[in-house]
């Protein structure tokens, strides 16, 4: 199984926490059959469009896939399946077509939370005809890689294995939490997720430590290709008081982080230890911003009984164990295709399958309850969104992508 949060004991009581609620018509999983894509030519708002999102179904738009755990956006359509194994797909989720855009299996340690965690084209591509790949070396470490490829009109994306440049290397104490991400942010540079190193508890005390790239998320220019740049805005820019990459710190095990295409506001989900399931979500410029671990745990002490929460972020929305155990980020909803959804955040749970949302404006003060959309049977290991913003989950137990459609 990946994905799964540590079982360890909560050292702290439990404080109250919102529970999650479900408007009618959630509990109904409805699949319609496949069909064309959902046209989208309509301008996103800001606001939500409805305090209650309309009933949602999954529609399946591709199958047979080994262990998908992560999805990206490709021109023409296409969706780019990374494989835990090593291997990225490109599928076509009009007509079901698929075909190998990379395979580095030969090089990926697959297994446990490690394998091919996060790939994305360069903003400009295939003018620029870079993409950035972040996987598991053969030693389990984590690597950041240059790739270059190719696209024709109409035709799937497709990478060379052997153009590869390695960009960065991180070394992994223990084989779990290594987060995944790579996006590029409004600002034009990529954006990286590192979990905290892994075991349980935070043992070596990386997510409160910002001269580590672990427990973090980095900001890396990398318009000169071959290489990596340090912004010059960047909190530790200048090396003195954290790693000059580093841009967020305090995380755990950020599975999945995204842009709202309207805002330009950073959503994080970041995996709990024992308790509580998280999403922070940031206002773009928040550099350095503290995100809490392992002094919190989502909204909750989690060291000591009692515990300051002086310059530290708390999430703008967490669950308990009684919903699932381990969060898995995706988008705020920006698409035309379901009316009533727009500005709505969308996450699931890997272990009870349920898609749940967060008004995008949900005020920051409190904690809020996520609300139960849609429950299912999958073990959602990704959420992915296309170019026009609709939104697609992988099945990890099935193999299944499947795209969120309006429900009965």
């Amino acid at each position: 199984m990946i994905l799964t949060a540590c079982t360890a004991t909560d050292p702290t009581p439990s404080t109250v926490t919102p529970s999650v609620a479900r408007p009618p018509g959630a509990s109904q999983t409805v699949t319609p059959s496949a069909g064309a894509s959902p046209s989208s030519d309509a301008s996103p708002t800001v606001e939500p469009s409805s305090d209650t999102p309309p009933p949602l179904a999954l529609q399946t738009v591709g199958e047979d896939f080994a262990a998908p755990i992560g999805l990206a956006s490709a021109p023409g359509g296409w969706l780019i399946v990374n494989e835990q194994g090593g291997r990225a797909v490109a599928l076509d989720p009009g007509n079901g077509e698929t075909a190998t855009a990379l395979d580095i299996s030969d090089r990926t340690a697959s297994g446990g939370e490690r394998g091919l965690l996060g790939l994305v084209l360069h903003p400009d591509w295939p003018n620029d005809d870079r993409a950035f790949v972040h996987y598991s070396g053969s030693d389990g470490g984590t690597v950041l890689s240059e790739f270059h490829g190719s696209q024709a009109d109409g035709a799937p994306p497709t990478l060379d294995p052997g153009s590869e440049v390695v960009l960065l290397t991180q070394a992994q104490p223990f084989g779990n939490h290594n987060g995944g991400q790579l996006a590029f942010g409004p600002d034009g540079q990529l954006w990286m997720a590192l979990g905290d190193g892994g075991s349980g508890g935070d043992p070596l005390g990386s997510g409160q430590d910002p001269t580590t790239l672990l427990g973090s998320i980095l900001r890396l220019d990398v318009s000169a290709a071959g290489a990596y740049a340090i912004p010059d805005d960047n909190p530790f820019a200048d090396g003195r008081e954290g790693a000059r990459e580093v841009y967020l710190f305090g995380l755990r095990n950020p599975w999945r982080f995204s842009f709202d295409a309207a805002t330009g506001q950073l959503w994080i989900a970041d995996v709990g230890q024992g308790a509580h399931e998280e999403v922070n979500r940031l206002d773009p410029g928040e550099a350095g911003a503290n995100l809490g671990w392992n002094t919190m745990e989502g909204a909750h002490c989690f060291q000591a009984r009692d515990c300051s929460t002086d310059g530290l972020v708390l999430p703008v929305a967490e669950y308990e164990r009684d919903v699932g155990c381990s969060v898995t980020g995706g988008h705020v909803y920006r698409g035309a295709a379901i009316d009533g959804l727009r500005g709505w955040y969308l996450m699931a749970d890997y272990c009870s399958g349920w898609l749940m949302g967060v008004r995008s404006d949900t005020d920051a003060s409190s904690v809020a309850a996520p609300l139960v959309l849609l429950e299912t049977d999958a073990r959602v290991s990704a959420i992915g969104a296309d170019n026009r913003g609709e939104l697609y989950v992988a099945d990890l137990a099935t193999g299944r992508i499947s795209r969120i459609v309006p429900g009965g």
